[in-house]
């Protein structure tokens, strides 16, 4: 069966295709990294693709706002392609300052239609400073993403200025009935953050980290699994090393980050 094809977008600002790139080639997809200008210039490139991801950065500095000069792009000159692509059975991942344009393209939650206008947003961390530290998060059993089977908790990074999910309270209620939050921050202890810093660093609404689309296909999430993939990456990870020797465990290659992906190209098989 031939490997999923993955487009990672790149353009001016953005920093994390070549790792995001990675993480598709290491779960058996093919991925291609393909500059905004490209793809604008010969739009047939999103032809025969089953992933899209708009992978982290700050894109266009993020100058009028965390993904918005990207998403008006976007908005100018594919929308279309976009929606075309959002019809086939594919798949659309946003991370961190894709998440950020994702939502301002309208693409989730997009609970009745994609109309390409925001129903929800990613505002200024409520510590109003760059937040760069690790979090837990606890993933909703009954959402309907695709990327996320099979998984129940995570440790992963987070790094961002704008991370403050935010919905009207109309939006929520429905995100939050059809399980749309797909990650919640939580404490160490498994218990819910509750809004408490650092946390839920950011001061996201209900806690929420991920959101995902009715039909679970596309996601946008905060947090950087394409940074936690490896056992060696985690902060922690020379604790763990010495607990699992001493109680006679394995010491893991992968961490938690890569069944984000190894899911997104298990649907293709």
């Amino acid at each position: 069966m031939a490997k999923p094809l993955t487009l990672v977008l790149t353009g001016y600002g953005i920093n994390c295709e070549e790792e995001t790139a990675f993480a598709f080639e290491k779960t058996g997809s093919v991925a291609r990294i393909i500059h905004i200008n490209d793809l604008i210039e010969n739009r047939k490139l999103l032809d025969g693709c089953n992933i899209m991801v708009f992978p982290g950065g700050f894109s266009y500095g993020d100058d009028t706002g965390s993904g918005k000069a990207l998403a008006n792009r976007i908005k100018n000159n594919l929308i279309d392609e976009i929606k075309k692509f959002i019809e086939r059975d594919t798949l659309m991942l946003g991370i961190c300052n894709g998440f950020q344009v994702l939502t301002n393209l309208g693409v989730v939650p997009s609970i009745n239609e994609f109309t390409g206008n925001a129903e929800v947003s990613l505002e200024h961390n409520k510590s109003f400073r760059y937040q760069c530290r690790w979090v837990d998060l606890a993933i909703n059993p009954l959402s309907p993403s695709v990327f996320t089977k099979g998984i129940e908790k995570m440790h992963v990074p987070v790094a961002h200025g704008e991370g403050n999910f935010y919905a009207p309270a109309d939006v929520m209620e429905q995100i939050e009935s059809y399980n749309l939050a797909v990650m919640k921050y939580i404490k160490p202890d498994g218990s819910a953050a509750s809004l408490e810093f650092p946390y839920n660093p950011n001061g996201a609404m209900n806690d929420i980290a991920s959101i995902c689309s009715l039909n679970g296909r596309i996601m946008g999430m905060m947090p950087h699994p394409e940074r936690g993939m490896f056992f060696t990456q985690r902060n922690d990870w020379t604790y763990l090393k010495e607990k699992y020797k001493r109680e006679g465990r394995d010491i893991p290659e992968f961490s938690d980050g890569i069944k984000i992906f190894e899911n997104a190209v298990n649907y293709f098989k």
